[in-house]
């Protein structure tokens, strides 16, 4: 094929090319390959390497339903590692080998460079150390997948559901038909295609809506409407998931957002269809039973969730599902959970006689609800916000909302989540009010800067929205960004708190610990929360409030604050210290002992003592950057 500009360009600016005689792409070929295309086969003789600059490829074996996938390869990375043996003068194994063969996984261009081209570039001190770097990279993945498969294999269960991804179950191609469409073609479209559902693209190719059996029935003949198009009755913006988000992620959209359809996108464009049927038919029902179970419960139930929701966090464990992953799936499930909970609340609220919500209002959680951190149900951490109403119905809208936060208070603890020691729930009228009086307590705050007010401020930061009103969160969150940039003296006191709790040094070897007689520390007190707190300080000294950990760090990132080397490097620490805790605690439940976030330095492997160690030097990082933006060293 003939390469465009932007093409060669791509492959100049790759670090194989860089700093190379533009000559030598012209001894390399552009080749164009459509989905589901062989780029290599098992049995040809590889006669150099290929970067792949547009598409993705998958990487697999021939089984006997299909290809096997072992790994996906995206734009910029390289394909034919496994004939660098070759290349550089090893000797073919004298016993037969399974090579592995390479699809387009979508419509892909490939830059091949010839074996000759790369004795060239190969003189470049540069390009090896990438090539060195990227077979390291690709080691490690694949050892790391060969684990987890091994582990798979002896213990595949129902587990299993929450490790596939969309892709594998999705159905493509997708069927789609453009907004301008009339009804007449549309429906015509379903039938001839047999879907119960079609995505509606913008002219542009882009996802505009979805349009399903029921609007058509609904929306059309129902209402007697003939002279339509697909895009005046589509369902607008809906719930969409990525190819490769986990099987997990579609089961939490389908039971809480309350769909049947799940388009499937990639970059934005459609790539397939979701079903639920096509779930249920496919996997094991036990998932969205447990996900039922929770819409389902009413107040005499509540409590039979929790163990449901446990049976769920096992399985993970036990299957070794990384850390990050099973809170986002228990996380759904808890939060499932409490919308439940306040939407029983209010429906008992209306049954006696209360009404609806006089005013708009929004429900949110702190602690580690807030910080999508929650694997056991703890205490309970929330506030309930609403909107400021006229002053002839403020005594009733504050007597209603006094009712509402009891309400879901009691029957939070009735599922499971103890009552908080320091009330810090809607059910206090410290930790509800309307948007004036958050503005005003917020501000009290920040004029008296005591260790009482740093401390809730530092819980309260990590609020995040539940459920209730879109546009009074968007105006909370604006209030409180706004309080807490003229509430300058209470950051910096804040910071000044959290410089008197420095993470404590521990350097290698392991042994130095023992030495030192530090057999223990408190995850929680002494790395989790000074790392929180850290995050906190950075984000609202430039102008971010509200986020997840991971939100924040992303945030962090995306503003130029921390490189994108120091944000994967504080990932990984965040995750390595949430997962020695939580291993850590669900032994000692499964144990019936009470929990507890000291951990023991005799209880943990060599590995995990070391990357232990490794975290708390990054959060010490981290601490120290917080320090530095507000001039403390």
């Amino acid at each position: 094929m003939e390469p465009t500009t932007n093409q060669k360009e791509k492959a100049l600016g790759h670090p194989l090319f860089q700093g190379a005689a533009s000559a030598l792409l012209d001894d390399c070929n552009f080749l164009l390959y459509r989905k589901g295309e062989k780029i290599l086969h098992a049995d040809t003789e590889r006669e150099g390497l290929l970067l792949l600059l547009e598409g993705a490829a998958e990487v697999g074996v021939e089984a006997a339903d299909g290809m096997e996938v072992l790994e996906l390869v995206d734009s910029g990375e390289m394909i034919g590692f496994s004939s660098l043996a070759a290349f550089l003068g090893e000797p073919e194994p004298e016993t037969h080998t399974v090579t592995v063969e390479v699809a387009a996984a979508e419509d892909a261009v490939c830059l091949s460079i010839p074996y000759p081209v790369m004795d060239e570039l190969w003189k470049k001190e540069q390009v090896r150390e990438y090539m060195m770097r990227q077979v390291a990279v690709r080691l490690r993945e694949i050892y790391a997948s060969l684990a987890e498969q091994i582990h798979l294999a002896r213990s595949w269960g129902e587990s299993d559901a929450f490790i596939r991804r969309a892709q594998d179950f999705m159905n493509e191609p997708p069927a789609v038909i453009h907004s301008d469409a009339s009804i007449q073609e549309t429906a015509k479209k379903m039938v001839d295609d047999g879907v119960s559902s079609l995505m509606v693209l913008e002219a542009d190719g882009t996802l505009a809506g979805i349009l399903t059996e029921k609007d058509v029935v609904t929306r059309v003949v129902a209402s007697g409407r003939t002279e339509t198009s697909a895009g005046s009755v589509m369902t607008p913006s809906p719930v969409v998931i990525d190819r490769a988000a986990y099987y997990y992620d579609a089961i939490s959209l389908f039971i809480l957002h309350g769909i049947k359809h799940l388009p499937v996108v990639e970059n934005g464009r459609p790539a397939g269809m979701l079903t639920l049927s096509d779930l249920l038919r496919k996997k094991n029902r036990g998932a969205f039973d447990i996900l039922q179970e929770i819409e389902r419960a009413d107040e005499a139930t509540l409590p039979e969730v929790k163990h449901a929701i446990y049976g769920v966090l096992e399985r993970l464990l036990d299957d070794a599902i990384p850390v990050l992953h099973i809170l986002d799936v228990i996380t759904g499930l808890y939060d499932r959970l409490i919308r439940h909970c306040v939407e029983l609340a209010r429906q008992k609220l209306q049954a006696q006689g209360y009404g609806v919500p006089p005013a708009a209002y929004g429900f949110f959680l702190m602690g580690s609800g807030g910080r999508r951190e929650q694997f056991l149900l703890t205490d309970q951490d929330h506030f309930f916000v609403y909107e400021d109403p006229p002053d002839h119905r403020k005594e009733e809208t504050a007597a209603y909302f006094r009712r509402f936060g009891e309400e879901i208070t009691n029957l939070m603890e009735t599922a499971g989540y103890k009552r908080c020691e320091g009330d810090m729930m809607a059910s206090n009228a410290q930790w509800r009010g309307t948007l004036s009086q958050w503005r005003e307590r917020i501000r009290t705050w920040g004029l008296r800067a005591t260790n009482d007010n740093i401390l809730l401020a530092q819980n309260f930061l990590a609020f995040r929205f539940l459920c209730g009103s879109e546009k009074l969160h968007g105006s909370f969150h604006r209030m409180v960004q706004e309080q807490f940039q003229e509430s300058r003296i209470f950051m910096y006191r804040a910071a000044q708190l959290e410089k008197q709790a420095p993470v404590p040094v521990l350097d290698s070897p392991i042994r130095a610990l023992f030495r030192m007689r530090k057999e223990s520390i408190d995850m929680k007190k002494q790395a989790l929360f000074p790392f929180y707190h850290s995050l906190q300080l950075l984000c609202v000294h430039h102008q971010m409030v509200e986020g997840t950990p991971r939100q924040q760090m992303q945030l962090l990132q995306e503003r130029g604050i921390i490189s994108e080397d120091a944000a994967d490097e504080m990932l990984h620490a965040y995750e390595t210290l949430l997962s020695i805790r939580i291993k850590q605690s669900w032994q000692q439940f499964s144990r019936g002992e009470d929990t507890s976030s000291t951990i023991h330095f005799s209880h943990l492997k060599t590995r995990e003592k070391e990357e232990f160690i490794t975290a708390l030097k990054t959060v010490r990082m981290v601490q120290q950057k917080a320090l530095l933006a507000y001039g403390l060293t």
